[in-house]
């Protein structure tokens, strides 16, 4: 056995050769079974209660810096992710079955490339931007760097290969404020074994980053029209 890590509230995950042992919740055997029957490869597979396959691949250790083609490969997947589980029973009544946590902390990587999403959950129905805000925000956004036509610029880039439309793109900066309030609100009121410190940390975290992108909600909202501010 050996002890997985990269998401942070479910511990005990263990590879045990060709197959990983985790707490499955309900609803995962389902949901993993609709995206291997609808063909989508970028997920592990269901084999028994508290047993999925083995993603060959890495999960970062921690949030950084991402290229612009590993940012167009994410949004591939997301999208690939997304159609997958579109008009089905699971989704319904909303558009698609979101992951709600599709961090770079649970995305499999070959070749420095992410190739596959894990820790399916907290996965739900809903729409297609609840992902792509929270997407937006943990592969592109972060308030401790002052480069921030480089973000915008990638937010932008996320929103080409997902194939957002233009409707969409007019909300991605919504979609991804109401993301990060959430994320404050799920570290106030989680049940997860987190110390008190570290509840107080990623609450304060996700408030900086509400922050930051308010304050820059017109530079990312301009790339992703496709233009410049002057």
């Amino acid at each position: 056995m050996i002890p997985l890590s990269g998401g942070r509230l479910t511990p005990g995950v263990v590879r045990d050769g060709e197959t990983v042992r985790r707490p499955t919740p309900p609803g995962t055997a389902e949901l993993l079974d609709l995206l291997a029957a609808r063909g989508f490869k970028g997920a592990p597979r269901y084999v028994a209660p508290g047993v999925l396959t083995y993603v060959e691949g890495s999960v970062p250790a921690r949030f950084q810096i991402w290229s612009d083609s590993q940012i167009a490969d994410f949004g591939v997947l997301l999208r690939a992710f997304h159609e997958a589980t579109r008009g089905s029973a699971l989704a319904a009544p909303h558009e698609v079955v979101c992951h709600h946590d599709l961090g770079p902390n649970n995305t499999v990587f070959r070749d420095d490339r992410p190739v596959a999403l894990i820790d399916f959950d907290l996965a739900a129905p809903g729409s297609p931007l609840e992902d792509f805000g929270y997407a937006a925000w943990t592969w592109c956004i972060a308030s401790k760097y002052d480069d921030v036509d480089r973000q915008a610029a990638q937010v932008a880039l996320l929103a080409d290969s997902y194939q957002l439309t233009p409707a969409q793109r007019s909300v991605v900066v919504d979609a991804v404020l109401e993301r990060l309030s959430r994320n404050s609100r799920f570290w106030a009121e989680t049940t997860a074994p987190v110390t008190s410190a570290q509840r107080a940390e990623y609450i304060a975290w996700s408030r900086r980053e509400h922050a930051f992108v308010g304050m820059h909600r017109a530079v990312f909202e301009q790339a992703l029209r496709g233009g410049r501010l002057f």
